[in-house]
């Protein structure tokens, strides 16, 4: 049977668990409102549609749609109205004419002398504009007062006031703008989600793709998103990016795209991320990586952040092999950009100690948390320092220096405050320094104290709790105190129950408790656990992820272990599959996991296929060389053993078969 731990074997890493800090890594940036502004900035600047157009406005470019002056008024609306015939009740001479009741008409440039001082002069009166004329022109003022507002307040305000003079086709454009800037600033989601609501409804009358469209569509993603609507937020996201695809394909503005695509995409990594997708988030956020590359200059500051976004997601599902390349990517375009004295960098390395420890390099990591700490400490970053420095302990810890890194814990424990989280991480650490060397009392004694903080802290921080319960358990397993390591996993996993987008944790902590109850021989308890755990990591890392090769594999043990070798026979041979795929089958667990599938069809009585599978293990092993030699002396030992009791099943099926009777000729008994 196999401990079941979410490692990455094949980059190197050792059996035992891994450190406090990686668990502390957890990948729940928002990009929320760095989409939200992007997308807001671009629509600022575009005005809204004619009353009579408002219904559909065709995909083509922001900055044609910017030209497009709302509410379009005629030409002659907004001229001075031409003069018109004067009446004059004085005669005079040619060329003007009389009235019929014997007035006479002027011309409007004809002037006649008055024939008196005393005589009042006439005015002309203008005629009075018509009814639709004038409704145009109060549109237009309202809306130019939306469009002049710069606040929030003032965009309300001018919003109302249009709601009487606008239908709701008439509103669509300015109902996503208010939206837009309502998600910018951090607005009440529900509010977020009415306009919305209300600019999709104005907008997309027609079903025809456009950028508004695609924009009110994130709007109402991110507003379920916030309103924890998962699905229905996934919905409009996809049909955003699926229409934003589309405007792609018909020749729409790249540039215009560009900007609302990646909004869209950080929205999908932050939606699938809680959902327990990450491994589809983190091919969102490469996406976004893409876009920044295709519109930033090369090296730009922007590609470091990007980049160190990517490494950071890879990070939260400990694929420390590929996170690697992005987060020396995000150090060097920083470094080039900021100097080695900026924040950027001090956390660029920060994450890369985490990736060198992650990857058992923790000379590398060392160096890097060094190099961080002291950026830090030059501009008076002391909580980041405090974790960098717990980092550190842990780093030495790993690297055997034990008794550096309880200095260097004594020396943190004095920043903290009392009943803080960061004293409880202190203690942990310091509990596994003194783990490791052997003083078990002291160490049970700091890790109660760590208990003690955080068993206040569960509704403030229930992630950060979680991880500490795992990371306490981790040392109470290396001390035999299964019980207590799966008391506290329990209770990590109660709070973790409560977090959706937490199910690859939740994955992982039920996988551990079924394999502490294995290992306690509560085998039929055991068993829920890991089925739990399979589907968790399924939905989580997709169905050929090596941490779910690990719970079938314990699965299948399970099953052995119950005399039900059929199902631990389907369960091996999963696990196997997934092995072979995610690790190689060359690899010392997907041999083993071949191994196993070879005992359950033995105890079946199947000996041809116990063969098949034990002779792979034989081949695997020698394909290692020297370095396999003992394990490659006892796969052979075993394959022998196989074929002698193939061999003797054999014999003995044969010995229980009756003989057959003697064939009598019938024409030689008749003829005798």
């Amino acid at each position: 049977m196999l401990q079941f731990s979410i490692r990455r074997k094949s980059t190197g890493t050792a059996d035992k668990p891994l450190p406090h800090f990686l668990f502390g890594f957890s990948w729940q940036k928002s990009w929320l409102s760095e989409g939200s502004a992007r997308v807001y900035a671009k629509l600022r600047r575009c005005p809204l549609p004619t009353q009579k157009n408002s219904s559909h406005l065709p995909a083509r470019s922001i900055e044609s749609v910017r030209h497009e002056k709302s509410f379009r008024i005629p030409p002659r609306a907004l001229q001075t109205p031409k003069p018109q015939t004067i009446i004059s009740p004085f005669a005079s001479s040619n060329p003007c004419s009389r009235s019929p009741h014997g007035l006479l008409l002027l011309k409007p440039h004809e002037f006649l002398a008055p024939a008196s001082r005393n005589l009042d002069t006439l005015v002309e009166k203008p005629a009075p504009v018509p009814s639709r004329q004038r409704k145009i022109r109060e549109r237009s003022q309202l809306e130019e007062a939306f469009e002049a507002a710069g606040t929030l307040d003032e965009m309300m305000g001018a919003f109302k006031k249009m709601e009487s003079s606008f239908d709701e086709k008439g509103l669509g454009l300015a109902s996503l703008k208010i939206g837009l800037k309502l998600d910018q600033e951090g607005g009440d989601p529900n509010k977020i989600l009415h306009f919305a609501d209300r600019a999709l409804k104005g907008l997309d009358r027609d079903g025809e793709p456009s950028l508004v469209v695609a924009m009110a569509l994130q709007l109402m993603g991110s507003a379920n998103y916030m309103l924890k609507r998962f699905s229905d937020s996934l919905g409009y996201l996809n049909r955003s990016n699926r229409m934003l695809a589309r405007l792609g394909e018909e020749g729409s503005g790249v540039e215009d795209i560009r900007p609302v695509q990646h909004a869209v995409l950080l929205e999908l990594a932050n939606v699938k991320t809680a959902m327990g997708r990450r491994e589809e988030a983190i091919r969102d956020l490469r996406k976004c990586l893409e876009i920044k590359e295709a519109t930033f200059e090369e090296d730009s500051v922007e590609l470091g952040k990007a980049n160190r976004d990517v490494a950071e997601a890879y990070v939260a599902v400990l694929n420390f092999k590929e996170a690697l390349p992005f987060g020396l990517k995000a150090l060097e375009i920083h470094t080039n950009h900021l100097g080695n004295n900026s924040v950027e960098v001090a956390h660029d390395r920060r994450l890369l100690g985490v990736i060198y420890s992650g990857l058992e390099q923790h000379d590398k990591a060392l160096e890097q948390n060094e190099l961080s700490q002291k950026v830090l400490k030059s501009w008076g970053l002391n909580s980041d320092l405090l974790r960098a420095e717990i980092d550190a302990a842990n780093m030495q810890v790993a690297l055997g220096k034990t008794d550096q890194a309880i200095n260097t814990l004594r020396d943190a424990v004095q920043k903290t405050e009392k009943d803080s989280q960061t004293r409880a991480l202190v203690f942990i650490s310091m509990g596994k320094a003194l783990g490791d060397q052997q003083k078990l009392a002291d160490a049970k004694r700091c890790l109660e104290l760590a208990c003690g903080i955080l068993d206040k802290k569960e509704a403030v921080s229930p992630i950060e709790v979680a991880e500490a319960y795992s990371e306490i358990s981790m040392q109470y397993e290396t001390m035999n105190e299964f019980e207590t390591a799966i008391s506290l996993l329990k209770r990590a996993l109660a709070l973790l129950e409560k977090l959706p987008q937490e199910q690859h944790s939740e994955g992982s902590v039920s996988a551990r408790i079924g394999w502490l109850l294995l290992l306690t021989g509560k085998v039929q308890q055991a068993i829920p656990y890991l089925e739990s755990a399979a589907e968790r990591l399924e939905g989580s890392f997709g169905s050929k992820h090596f941490g779910v090769g690990y719970i079938y594999n314990n699965l299948g043990a399970a099953y052995l272990e119950l005399d039900r070798p059929q199902s631990a026979a389907q369960m091996f041979a999963v696990a196997k599959d997934i092995m072979d795929v995610a690790l190689g089958p060359h690899h010392a667990d997907s041999i083993e996991a071949c191994q196993n599938l070879s005992k359950a069809y033995s105890t079946m009585g199947s000996y041809a296929l116990a063969i098949e599978f034990q002779q792979q293990v034989v081949d695997a092993w020698d394909n290692h060389g020297a370095s396999a030699e003992d394990e490659l002396r006892e796969a052979r030992s075993h394959l022998e053993q196989l074929k002698k009791k193939a061999h003797g099943a054999l014999s003995d099926e044969l010995s229980r078969k009756p003989l057959p009777l003697p064939q009598i000729d019938s024409s030689r008994s008749q003829t005798n």
